[in-house]
């Protein structure tokens, strides 16, 4: 037990007045007359022993009550694991969790509701005089500062449910940054939250040994909720009158196995055919869904399903463009033979945005307008185009390489080593012809109803080997019955190079006829095409790639505009060579679908989407979060348990130990009673 105010103590000489008053008070005599003296010895004895045991009790009782008195005024208190109490205006941060776990409901109410209420509680159990901190999950400029105790009930009004998610350590070390600043000797921090086993980082805690913190669960009724995931397409690329695979993922975070409940999608605002699904308990499942483009352009789409009470996870948003051609960029060998066979299968194709040109006349600046660079059958690969071509792999671009008859191997070779490709080794003119196809790869998949180890595969007259290096990361696609390849993929940054061992020609091969070549070329073609984000996530500060074009007006500044017309604001631009980069700086608060505009004019579907983080709402238990405390050894760490009568006096325990003068006082009464008592009744 310890003294607040240990001064007081000395007032227990006052223990020394009953003692004076028993010595001098209780010992006066009186004369007693009696008519018959026999029995006087006797009674003597009798009334000598009563009347010492009844002084006794009343100076016992004296003496306490004077003690517990003294000791009221003292304020004596037991303190709570070892802190020390320090006297002076105290620096309060309360956070409160307003992340959209906090929608679920208790007995109390919902949760949020039930988190402005404690912190008002600990509002009224501290010092009117004392200093208030408010922090929620959006780290606003207003909540870094310290406020009074009417501001900050006044500010817990103002909270609302926010699509941002904090962990642990970023909220405590947000609220050790302002009470560091207060100048204030005694510092609380007070964390009220579902603590959700998301977003509780305890081992990346940085505990401060001057500041004690109090964690304040609460705990949900239900934790059940079903969501969708993520959701993305088959392919990079999606064109009017071809059916479209979109992959959804949902998750079944109940006890209860969901049955042909109802998946929707919207398009532009209108419902394609729904579909079902069907989810086990504590599981999640894979929806596909079909659908049939109809026009081109921006597409603003959105996937929903229905789940109470929680709802911001129901649904999806994601855009994307249907573009109907792929740029690709052929560049003929001076001396090639085989320049009719990519021309005639793109130049008046739909599929492609055709472009050629001579080995002798390449025009670098045209190399990022395109997806696709075939390299058909050069003599040689002078060091520019090796650098451009490079450049064009590493951002992205795909580059297709067939080799010329009587090639200029060591140009060649420079070029694969540049690329990280297996070398060029001479010409070998056996008869061979392509074994098998690697289906695994995924070039093909989709173009062939059956796979079939025994189909018809190109010849091969003279091709080729390739000297394996050790750090080559070579994807066999085609392999020869000899067991070199013939057609390979070489993974670039964001690029890939496609290698083909043997020239189109047809004395080299009989590919160029064969009917693998079309949709060889075609599937190449298709991956070529980057596969952008189909929507990004409220709250942060995204990075989107657009249009270098876009963007490069300083006097009208691109904007990012939702459908509804209702949120409106200009991202960061950052113009560079070949891109332009967009950074929205955290400024989406709304899921939905967005138009990027210049000058009115729209340029590119955007969609954001709340962070599915929040979607699992499972918790930690009051008991777990004791356990966490121990073992992560956080000493200022302690708990209140939502089990506890009333919050206030939980605190002042807390914060000042448990307090007994109340009880001193009870007992000071108590023992002036038992005086009353023994000087009226015992006679």
């Amino acid at each position: 037990m310890s003294f607040l105010y240990p001064g007081f103590l000395y007032g227990l000489f006052a223990i020394a007045i009953p003692v004076i008053i028993h010595l001098f008070n209780f010992r006066r005599y009186k004369k007693v007359y009696f008519t018959n003296v026999s029995f006087l010895k006797e009674v003597k004895q009798e009334s000598e022993s009563k009347s010492k045991l009844k002084h006794l009790l009343i100076l016992a009782a004296r003496i306490l009550a004077v003690a517990c008195l003294v000791l009221a005024f003292a304020q004596p208190f037991i303190p709570s694991q070892d802190k020390t109490i320090k006297k002076g205006d105290k620096a309060i941060s309360v956070y409160i969790d307003n992340s959209f776990s906090m929608e679920t409901i208790n007995k109390h109410g919902f949760l949020l509701d039930n988190a402005r209420q404690k912190a008002k509680e600990i509002a009224a159990a501290f010092k009117p005089t004392d200093r208030f901190q408010l922090l929620t999950n959006d780290f606003e400029g207003r909540h870094q500062r310290l406020l009074s105790r009417e501001e900050f009930i006044e500010a817990i009004g103002e909270i609302k449910i926010s699509p941002t998610f904090r962990s642990l350590s970023e909220v405590y070390k947000r609220q050790n940054d302002v009470l560091s600043t207060s100048g204030s000797r005694d510092k609380k921090m007070f964390v009220i939250s579902d603590f959700q086993r998301n977003n509780l980082d305890a081992g990346a805690l940085k505990a401060d040994s001057s500041v004690a913190t109090v964690l304040i669960p609460l705990v949900s009724n239900n934790t059940d909720n079903v969501y969708i995931d993520t959701c993305w397409f088959e392919t990079p690329i999606q064109q009017t009158g071809i059916n479209q695979k979109l992959h959804v993922t949902i998750v079944n975070n109940t006890d209860k196995t969901i049955e042909s409940a109802s998946l929707k999608l919207y398009i532009n605002e209108q419902q394609i055919a729904p579909a079902s699904y069907s989810i086990d308990a504590q599981s999640k499942t894979e929806v596909l869904v079909s659908f049939l483009l109809k026009q081109d352009g921006i597409q603003n789409c959105r996937l929903e399903i229905e789940d109470h009470p929680v709802t911001f996870d129901d649904k999806l948003y994601f855009s994307f463009t249907v573009s109907n051609s792929i740029p690709a960029l052929v560049i003929q060998g001076e001396q090639s033979k085989a320049t009719a066979y990519m021309r005639s299968l793109m130049q008046h194709d739909s599929l492609f945005k055709y472009t050629e040109m001579n080995e002798k006349a390449v025009d670098y600046s045209q190399f990022q307008k395109n997806s696709l660079i075939v390299l058909n059958e050069l003599t040689s690969i002078t060091s520019g185009m090796e650098q451009e071509l490079k450049k064009f792999a590493e951002k992205g671009g795909s580059i297709l390489f067939f080799p010329a008859p009587k090639a200029d191997l060591n140009s060649y070779n420079v070029f694969f080593t540049l690329l990280k490709a297996n070398t060029f080794l001479p010409e070998d003119s056996v008869d061979t012809k392509a074994d098998k196809i690697n289906f695994a790869q995924g070039l093909y998949s989709g173009v062939f109803e059956k796979q079939s180890e025994t189909m018809d595969l190109p010849r091969v007259f003279s091709h080729y080997p390739t000297n394996p290096l050790s750090h080559s990361n070579e994807e066999i696609i085609v392999k020869l019955l000899n067991g070199h390849p013939f057609l390979s993929l070489y993974p670039l940054a964001k690029g890939k190079l496609y290698v083909c061992t043997s020239p189109l020609e047809d004395n080299y091969s009989s590919f160029a006829r064969h009917a693998l070549f079309v949709p060889t070329i075609i599937k190449i073609a298709i991956n070529s095409m980057q596969a952008t984000p189909i929507y990004y996530s409220v709250g942060r500060n995204e990075a989107i790639e657009v249009n270098p074009v876009w963007g490069s007006n300083k006097e009208e500044p691109l904007h990012i505009i939702s459908t509804d017309n209702k949120h409106d604001f200009i991202p960061e631009t950052r113009i560079t060579e070949n891109a332009a980069m967009l950074y929205t700086q955290s400024q989406t608060k709304e899921a939905g679908n967005y138009f990027l505009t210049e000058n009115k004019q729209r340029l590119n579907g955007l969609s954001f989407n709340f962070v599915r983080k929040e979607s699992d709402l499972k918790c930690y238990a009051p008991e777990d979060l004791k356990k966490m405390i121990e073992e992560k050894n956080l000493k200022t760490f302690s708990l209140i348990e939502p089990s506890e009568k009333s919050l206030a006096s939980g605190i002042s325990e807390l914060s000042g130990g448990k307090k007994l003068w109340k009880l001193f006082i009870l007992l000071t009464l108590g023992f002036l009673a038992i005086e009353i008592l023994l000087i009226r009744l015992l006679k």
